[in-house]
Formats: structure tokens, C-alpha cells, sequence
């Protein structure tokens, strides 16, 4: 999809390439009140520096001169940019996970018509969206976790559990459907909603009504013809 020329030319000098050998895990998680406190700035600042300058930009040195702390402070939890970057991500994912989960559980997938299937996964898609935004830096670690290679795993983990548990759900309710196809076609549909979301928080001058209204028929439109040449196929 089209991206603006700012974002390509930020995605295009990403040194991808040097991150491979670095260590992205969190080297401790505090347990007290103090250390929480530390931790929590240290990523706050950090999304919100990189909603300022981008991944490419964001430095460890950045964040501690604009937190107030000491190099030392920051590397007691983080080894560099990137696991920061690691951390805002699984954290941007699971809000966005548990949103998902909550509205599978509220009957998300239960319509009685194709028009409720639409207005039920776009009101998903405008939380998602909501959710997003509303993340410090949210629509920089879109970018970082397409961008940069060592990240993608967090966004294929989020992706393949939402997946797995729609799978579970619409097996249960379709029997008649064959497994690799409906397996293949929530990985797939759960990566279209990731890329509008992406699309709406990248390209902020594209109407986001249109598009969520879009991505919602199409993706309501194909389960109705993978349940109903499914039930044929049973029935046949």
C-alpha cells in the first residue's frame, strides 16, 4: 500500500541489518515500587520520543537525557533501542489482543444477517484503530514491527494467537468447512485487518471511515462464502 514519502525514505535507511546480533529481551523487570516507577518512564518517554523523530532516530541517550536519568538507569533494564522497541510493541499488541478477545467472547462472530457481520467488525476495527492511536508512538511501532525483521516475530505471535482462537471459534460453529481453508482464511483475514489499521494510522489524509467500512465487507463477504461452500460441500 502507499505510504508517504517521509515514512519510505525513514523505512528505506533502517540499518535492519545491524540489529540481528543484539540482544532484544528486557534484562530485568523491577520489583519495587521505585524500579516500576523508572521502568514505566523509561517507556512512556520512549513512545513519546518516538512519535517525535521515528525508530531510526530514537536513541538510548534520547530517552535518559529527556527522562531525567542516567545511561546506567535505562541499561539496568534495557540493553538498547531495540528492546525498547520490543516492549512497546508486545504492549501495543496486547491491547490490541485483548480487544480482539473481548469482542470474540461478547458473540463478535454471531450475526443474522451480512449487514450486523459488517457493523459488528467495524466497531472492532475503530477500537483497534482507537486503541493504536491512542498508544504513545503507535503508528512508529507499526512501522518498526514491519520494518525491522528482529521485531516481526511480536506482530506474527499477536497475529497467529488471535487467529488460532477465531479458527477455534468458527470450527466449532462450521464443522462443514474444510480445516486448512478456514486456518488459512483467519490468518489471512486477521492480517488484512492488521494492514488497514496500519493503512489509517500511516496515511492520516485517506478517509478512515471508507476504509474500515471497506476492509469490514470484504472480510465479512468472504467468511459468508467460505460457511456457505463449506455447508454445500457437507451437504453434498
Amino acid at each position: 500500500m502507499a505510504r508517504s514519502t517521509a515514512a519510505k525514505m525513514t523505512v528505506a535507511k533502517t540499518p535492519v541489518a545491524k540489529t540481528g546480533a543484539l540482544s532484544l529481551d528486557t534484562k530485568s523487570r523491577p520489583s519495587r515500587r521505585r524500579g516500576k516507577n523508572t521502568f514505566e518512564v523509561i517507556l512512556t518517554t520512549a513512545g513519546e520520543l518516538l512519535a517525535e523523530v521515528g525508530f531510526e532516530r530514537l536513541t538510548t541517550n534520547l530517552v535518559c537525557e529527556r527522562a531525567g536519568l542516567t545511561p546506567p538507569a535505562l541499561y539496568r533494564y534495557f540493553p538498547n533501542k531495540y528492546a525498547l522497541l520490543k516492549e512497546l510493541a508486545q504492549r501495543l499488541m496486547e491491547a490490541q489482543d485483548k480487544a480482539v478477545l473481548a469482542w470474540l467472547e461478547a458473540g463478535g462472530t454471531n450475526s443474522s444477517s451480512i449487514e450486523e457481520s459488517v457493523a459488528k467488525n467495524r466497531d472492532l476495527q475503530k477500537r483497534i484503530n482507537a486503541i493504536t492511536r491512542a498508544f504513545p508512538g503507535g503508528d512508529w511501532i507499526l512501522r518498526a514491527l514491519r520494518a525491522l525483521p528482529v521485531l516481526q516475530e511480536v506482530q506474527t505471535a499477536s497475529r497467529d494467537m488471535v487467529a488460532q482462537t477465531l479458527f477455534d471459534m468458527l470450527k466449532a460453529a462450521n464443522p462443514g468447512v474444510a480445516e486448512d481453508r478456514l486456518r488459512t482464511a483467519t490468518r489471512l483475514t486477521t492480517q488484512m485487518m492488521y494492514a488497514a489499521t496500519e493503512m489509517v494510522l500511516e496515511e492520516p489524509d485517506q478517509d478512515e471511515d471508507q476504509i474500515n467500512e471497506e476492509i469490514c465487507w470484504m472480510v465479512a463477504l468472504y467468511y459468508q462464502h467460505l460457511t456457505a461452500s463449506g455447508g454445500a460441500s457437507r451437504a453434498g
